[in-house]
This record gives C-alpha cells, structure tokens and sequence, in this order.
C-alpha cells in the first residue's frame, strides 16, 4: 500500500461566521470623546497601536494602552475618550461575536498582545482593500476579518494557561506515521514530558488515552481503505501494523458492527 487513507474535516457541525461591516482608523487628542447612549448597533474591536484611551461600560473602566485590543458587546450604554492627547487606534464592527467566542477570545477584559505590528498590517490590507475595491472585495474583507481574529487567537492558544499546544507536533507525527507501529514510550520521549503528564495532557486535547486514539486512527484508515481501494483485509491489516488479519477484524467488527469484509460489501 503506497498510502494512507485518512480523511480530515471539521469535528463540529458548523463553523460560526461573523460579517465584516466597517473599519475606522482613529488619531485622537483630547477633544475626542464619544459617548455611546444606546450602545453599539454591532460588536466591535478596538487595537490600541499607540497612546491610550478609556472605555467605561456598566460603571466599568476598561484603560486601552498602545498593545492591547478589547471586543466591545453591542447595546449596552457606553462611552470612549482619549488619554494624555494621544490614542491612535483601529475600531471594527462585525455582525457577531460568535466567532470570537468559538476562537475562545475574551471578551471582557482588556488583552495585551505582541502581535499588534501584524494586527496593524491586517487593518491596513482592509483599508487599502476597501479603498480599491477590487474584484472581490467584500469577500476579501470578510478574509481580513478572519485572519486578524485567529491571529489573536493563535497568540492566546500559544499562552501557558490554553491548550497543551506542545502535543500538537505528537499528534501531527502519529498521522504521518500511522502506518508504523508507534511506541507509546517513543512519544513520551518525544514530547519531552513525563509519563504521566503526557497522558494526563494527551487526555484532555483528544479525550482518548493515546494508545485508543492510535488503534481508532488506525481503524478509521482501515474502513477509508475498504471502501476506496482493492487491497484485501490481510494486506490492509499488514500495512496498518495490526498483530494478523484476525485481530484486525475483531477490532474492526467491535467498532463498525461489521466484518472488514462484510463491511466493504455493503459500500460496493
């Protein structure tokens, strides 16, 4: 077998989508100040590039500093002004906070970031986009809006209180190699942690223990392979690394209700 047949999509059902409406490039001094009765009519985004600026919400005050962006809620009484003279910032609206919520950005508090060169770059693109207007535009502007927030959100996965993004290199590696007999031990090492903060890890980004996630990686190329190609259940099973084509079809059946070959009947 020359392959492997895995098939990679979305684990959720849908992907939520937040429409891009306007962008504003602000440069204050003190006589700018905005109060807002009603609230925003939509969700927004303040970057903070230089200077600062206050917010105040809900008798909260939430301070802007150069480095820092903050997603405000639409209808909820506010107000904004500059601080010190200067505040120089980028202001989007978008039709949803959805999509930050489900990228798991806050929403409530005040974010420093080291990404605000690449955030400015983002908005200037829109900018410029929305200048020309070229073929596209609007769906392009959409495109800026959605970079810019998984930029954020790739920052914040990258924290030490997210996601053990250190197994994203062990999982990437097991479905490289899932034709292999992959050692449990070998992956320890790899991911440079203990045994047991592997697991423990491992458990909380998959919610399998690793060697049920190989063995059902290994079972879900199998049934790809039963339905796409012509190989047979034993050279199938030999290519996967399972013990035989027995053990194989045992595993098989527990999973799909089916034998390998039964199962391969009914898809032909």
């Amino acid at each position: 077998m020359s392959y492997m047949n895995i098939p990679y999509g979305l684990n959720q059902a849908s992907v939520s989508q937040s429409s891009f409406l306007s962008i504003w490039k602000v440069q204050a001094d003190n006589a700018y100040q905005v109060t807002k009765g009603a609230g925003f009519d939509f969700p927004g985004l303040f970057i903070t590039y230089e200077g600062s600026g206050v917010f105040l919400q809900d008798n909260r005050q939430f301070d802007l500093q150069a480095g820092t962006y903050f997603f405000t809620q639409e209808a909820i009484p506010c107000s904004y002004r500059c601080l010190n003279n200067d505040w120089k910032f980028y202001f989007l609206d978008f039709s949803s906070l959805d999509i930050a919520r489900e990228l798991r950005l806050p929403a409530d508090r005040v974010v420093s970031t080291v990404k605000i060169t690449e955030a400015t770059q983002l908005c200037e693109r829109l900018i410029d986009t929305l200048i020309a207007e070229p073929v596209g535009y609007a769906y392009s502007a959409n495109i800026f809006l959605q970079e810019l927030l998984l930029l954020l959100a790739r920052e914040q996965s990258a924290a030490p209180d997210s996601r053990y993004s250190e197994l994203n290199q062990i999982l990437i590696y097991i479905h490289r190699h899932i034709d292999q007999a992959l050692r449990i031990e070998e992956l320890i090492e790899r991911s440079g942690m203990s045994r047991t903060a592997f697991f423990t890890r491992f458990r909380a980004v998959t919610g399998q223990p690793p060697g049920d996630y190989i063995l059902n990686l290994k079972i879900e190329s199998a049934r790809v392979s039963l339905e796409t190609t012509n190989f047979s259940v034993k050279e199938i099973a030999a290519q996967l690394q399972f013990y035989d084509e027995f053990h194989f079809s045992k595993l098989f059946k527990r999973k799909y209700g089916l034998s390998p070959s039964a199962y391969r009947h009914t898809r032909h």
